[in-house]
């Protein structure tokens, strides 16, 4: 069994490999202290313990240009891991455990 908060119940987006996934990447890992990046090549596995979460701001800073949210965040996520919520200004994935385990 994996602990509660590691990486076991870690939630978060996969993305393709591109300058706007290593920008969305740098937001995540400035906002959640306990990200893991696997990197495959062409994509980009994000794992955060419980809860991640990247703000439109914080993508902008990293990348140095707008970022329109969801739009740009989907055209590069290409699938992911937890309940996801987006607005314009903030996107999130949580993990919450299946009901009756």
């Amino acid at each position: 069994m994996v602990p509660r908060g590691s990486v076991g119940n870690g939630v978060g987006p996969v993305l393709q490999a591109s300058p706007a996934a290593h920008a969305i990447v740098a937001a995540i890992r400035a906002l959640n202290p306990q990200t893991q990046v696997i990197d495959r090549g062409a994509y980009l596995r994000v794992l955060v313990p419980e809860r991640c979460v990247v703000t439109r701001q914080a993508i902008e800073q990293a990348a140095g240009a707008q970022f329109r949210l969801p739009g740009d965040l989907e055209a590069v996520m290409s699938s992911f891991k937890g309940r996801f919520t987006v607005s314009e200004d903030q996107a999130a994935w949580e993990y919450r455990p299946r009901e009756g385990r």
